[in-house]
């Protein structure tokens, strides 16, 4: 009966709006058997392992920005309570990590966030995501290629040390610097990535190796110098908090972008041996490794020298400059250009697979899922980005661009937050098949039409029999209400499916009205133009609804449809929906003050992505002929297919 009630939709005549909320299927073995065959595509390796993906998690992640960074934020905002802004923030990146953790060990594909969003949210948001990450990865790894090179530069004695082909120089008329450099080491990387997985992933540890050892270099002699000169950076009069509370927050919220780059071990979750148990392992050793680093680094510089004497551009070679350990600026520089060589690599290694798993679902031209069936990495899509990549790195400073890097993971992080709630409280009840499955589909909707009109026709009769007047027993009088077990059998039903059917809806409705509660909160708070009678108010509708999301979300039970959603065995985000939300909350705040000239250039490269999808993402959707099925009948119909094919 209920196969009757939830009748094969096509999601070809799904039109306009209906189509930006189609959902796919879970890969599995069932759908990737289909898939495979008749086709060219092959593949990806299956090779990583727990030591793999921290490897790629760490490199990742450690940049050259803590190098860096933790000189201007600790002159600026946080003072001696740098160590607490890394905390701080380690902690909010957390939240994302337990979201992607579940998600990736459930769901593990090639794709990370687009392919959750696809799964759990729609294919119009799961296009956004995937285009705006596109941007990110390239963007990202130019930007980094282009700061490799003035490191190498130091080390080799000065910057203007470099050989002439590899030094930057200056068009003439054109007042373009391009850097031949930066250009190399993106081809470098985009060689080592084609030649597999397993290789890459190797020299990425041993690269990573060697900024970890930087690192704990500057914590030991660090360390050692604090003790023997009793650490004068403490030793102020205005206290640990210098800027309090709020410089320290302030100071987490910048440092928060040290901890993104842990997705790129969620990308990588088809080429896992074991991703239920190693998923999830390595991106929390990952993110509790970076954080345990950055937090140490910070307290021992910040211990070393006065904050307000820190100098902004070379932080920690300067700490030690300033002990007497001027030799020490050539580890550092070295640990800073390794830093810089494993984050390209985790820059590049992510791009390929998302255009892999948009070229598979239809929205790109095919060319990009090809996988080679000797190295098993999608080769085509690797060389693409890093000629791009390579591009940019040589002719533009996108040192400007560099914002939009932040919006791409910050509107990942929320979308696989939200995916989350939707994948505990409203999990897909239907899923697509493609459409030769018209026939298997057909066969089992009949036979389920038949069983019904059978027990229909049983229960009509035997309730005809009871409340015949014949056959009514002497022992009970006409007077005595007589029961009907089989129409209250199936009324109980009828109401459970109506009850939940309600408690969905409204749970769906809740997540809604919660995130957008979230949204008029962080923008009212970040408003400091509006009146301040208006911004209260909205923060207070905003708070409220916020408030009523985690309250009824916590007050309702969960589907049970979630135990059987994608891949069993795997991690469970703990302290939903109080988790989730949090993260919702923190990822949008930093969103809304990324500033109006990086939302503008984002603003556009979306719009021009809204127009290829338009244009042959939405006509070329292998959604756009699936017929969508109820999940409980999904097996039979795969058991029924292969039996006529046999």
């Amino acid at each position: 009966m209920g196969f009757l009630c939830d009748t094969p939709k096509n999601g070809g005549g799904v039109g306009g709006l209906r189509s930006l909320v189609r959902r796919k299927q879970v890969d599995s073995a069932h759908s990737k058997s289909s898939s495979a065959s008749g086709t060219r595509h092959h593949q990806l390796a299956k090779a990583l392992t727990v030591p793999h993906l921290i490897a790629i998690g760490v490199g990742s992640t450690i940049g050259a920005g803590v190098y860096i960074l933790v000189g201007t934020v600790a002159r600026e905002h946080s003072g001696p309570a740098l160590t607490f802004s890394f905390l701080i923030a380690g902690i909010a990146a957390a939240l994302s990590a337990f979201c992607y953790a579940e998600l990736a060990s459930r769901c593990p594909s090639a794709g990370s966030a687009y392919h959750y969003s696809y799964i759990c949210v729609g294919e119009g948001v799961a296009w956004l995501i995937g285009w705006a990450l596109i941007l990110e990865y390239t963007i990202g790894g130019s930007a980094v290629a282009r700061g490799i090179s003035p490191n190498l530069a130091l080390l080799f004695g000065g910057p203007d040390s470099l050989p002439s082909f590899l030094a930057r120089q200056t068009i003439p008329g054109l007042d373009i610097v391009v850097d031949p450099c930066a250009a190399i080491l993106v081809f470098v990387v985009t060689g080592l990535l084609c030649v597999g997985i397993k290789e890459s992933t190797f020299v990425q540890g041993i690269v990573t190796a060697a900024n970890t050892c930087a690192m704990i270099f500057v914590i030991i002699a660090g360390g050692y110098l604090g003790f023997k000169t009793g650490w004068p950076g403490y030793e102020l009069s205005v206290g640990y908090f210098p800027f309090g509370a709020d410089g320290m927050l302030a100071g987490a919220s910048t440092v928060f972008f040290a901890y993104i780059g842990f997705d790129s071990v969620a990308s990588t979750a088809e080429e896992v041996k074991n991703p239920q148990r190693d998923l999830p392992m390595g991106i929390g050793i990952a993110l509790s490794i970076c954080c345990t680093l950055y937090m140490l680094v910070s307290a021992i510089i910040v211990g070393l020298v006065p904050y307000y004497a820190m100098d902004p551009d070379t932080p920690i070679s300067s700490a030690f400059a300033s002990h007497g350990m001027k030799w020490a600026a050539y580890i550092i520089t070295l640990g800073a250009s390794t830093a810089l060589c494993s984050t390209l690599m985790g820059s590049i290694l992510p791009q390929p697979r998302i255009l892999m798993a948009m070229a598979r679902d239809g929205l790109l031209p095919s060319f990009f899922s090809d996988v080679n069936k000797h190295t098993q990495v999608p080769v085509k899509s690797t060389v693409i980005t890093g000629l791009l990549a390579g591009i940019l790195a040589f002719f533009m400073d996108v040192e400007q661009l560099a914002g939009m890097v932040s919006v791409g993971t910050l509107v990942a992080f929320t979308t696989v937050a939200i995916s989350v709630l939707i994948l505990r409280y409203v999990p897909p009840d239907e899923v697509p098949l493609p459409s030769s499955f018209q026939g298997a589909i057909d066969s089992v909707l009949t036979r389920y039409s038949s069983s019904s009109s059978k027990e229909v026709d049983v229960e009509n009769s035997k309730a005809n029999a009871i409340t015949s007047s014949d056959n009514i027993p002497l022992l009970v009088s006409k007077e005595t209400p007589v029961g009907y077990p089989i129409v209250e059998k199936a009324a109980v039903r009828c109401n459970f499916v109506v009850n939940k059917a309600n408690r969905r809806m409204i749970a769906g409705w809740t997540i809604l009205l919660t995130c957008i509660g979230v949204l008029v909160l962080t923008s009212a708070a970040s408003s400091v133009s509006l009146y301040s009678s208006l911004r209260f108010t909205l923060c207070g509708i905003g708070g409220i609804l916020l408030l009523y999301g985690l309250a009824f979300l916590t007050w309702i039970d969960q589907d049970d449809a979630r135990h059987n959603f994608g891949h069993s065995g795997g991690f469970i985000c703990p302290c939903v929906p109080l988790l989730p939300i949090a993260c919702i909350l923190i990822n949008v705040y930093l969103l809304i003050n990324l500033g109006g000239s990086t939302w503008t250039r984002v603003s556009i490269w979306l719009a021009i992505g809204a127009i290829v999808y338009l244009f042959y993402g939405l006509r070329h959707s292998s959604l756009r002929d699936a017929v969508y099925v109820p999940v409980a009948h999904v097996d039979e119909i795969y058991q029924s297919s292969r039996n006529s094919l046999s």
